[in-house]
């Protein structure tokens, strides 16, 4: 037994490369999560844009508590040790009626992140259903061969480069239907994707990316990542600031400048200057 998951569920993990989902906060934890998220959006005019959708830990204190709660770290030990590294936060969120989609693809093939113990914890601030374009896995496609992709750039694809896999059997796809308040576990290079919000809802999900400090970025020199549990006796990414406050100047200019070493990364092999947004 681990401090969080049982045997079993770490041997799903490693053999299919998920974690069913299972509570790690309240609904009305979730709820106070949603609507200062939601505040922030109205009081800027629209919704979450750009750069604002990762590594929004640096901008608001209360995500920098969340992606440190005991119950989350627990099950991240059980799968990767007891020292923890937050690589990015990243919201996915689909409009009510949106065409939006994220397609098949593999997380590992753009990171530029040379560990395979890389966990993402995916934490639901609304129901997400199959009506709401819950996200899909392919399970067992993180020890397989790297899967052949192509970027599409296609309008209504949530990721950078709409990246994705072609011949994908769908019959095989197991959707990850996560309640308020619940999170799944997902390995990096699990293939996975999610169709559009047929809902009168926002799907509001949160993606938190843990690794152990050994891990290194191939990409670039210059990456960062939030110490959360642990030592780092490593040092091969650079410290982030805990913010004090929502929008803490420093931390706010420390996100500024891990903006345009997030762009490098992802855009890495094309001509990325001509995507930013």
């Amino acid at each position: 037994m681990g401090k969080c998951l049982t045997e079993q569920q770490v041997q799903d993990f490693r053999a299919k490369g998920f974690v069913p989902p299972f509570s790690v906060a309240t609904a009305d934890l979730m709820q106070e999560m949603r609507s200062k998220l939601e505040s922030f959006e109205q009081a800027q005019g629209g919704a979450l844009r750009g750069s604002q959708r990762f590594k929004n830990h640096l901008l608001f204190k209360w995500l920098s508590d969340f992606i440190r709660t005991p119950k989350i770290l627990d099950a991240v030990e059980d799968l990767i040790g007891p020292d923890i590294l937050v690589w990015s936060t990243d919201w996915w969120i689909k409009e009510p009626r949106s065409p939006q989609f994220v397609s098949w693809h593999q997380d590992s093939q753009y990171w530029g992140l040379d560990s395979d113990k890389l966990v993402t914890v995916w934490v639901a601030l609304s129901p997400s259903t199959v009506e709401s374009g819950c996200m899909r896995v392919l399970p067992g496609s993180h020890v397989g061969p790297d899967l052949v992709h192509q970027d599409t750039y296609h309008d209504d694809n949530m990721l950078t480069r709409g990246q994705e896999i072609a011949g994908i059997d769908e019959d095989r796809a197991v959707n990850l239907e996560v309640g308020i308040g619940e999170a799944t576990l997902f390995a990096y290079r699990i293939a996975h994707a999610s169709h559009p919000n047929q809902t009168d809802d926002r799907r509001i999900g949160l993606a938190i990316r843990y690794i152990p400090p050994d891990t290194q970025q191939a990409y670039s020199d210059q990456d960062s990542a939030a110490l959360v549990r642990g030592v780092d006796r490593f040092g091969n990414f650079k410290p982030e600031p805990e913010p004090r406050h929502d929008l803490d100047p420093v931390a706010v200019e420390f996100h500024r400048e891990s903006e345009e070493v997030r762009r490098q990364i992802m855009y890495r092999g094309t001509d990325w200057n001509t995507h930013r947004t």
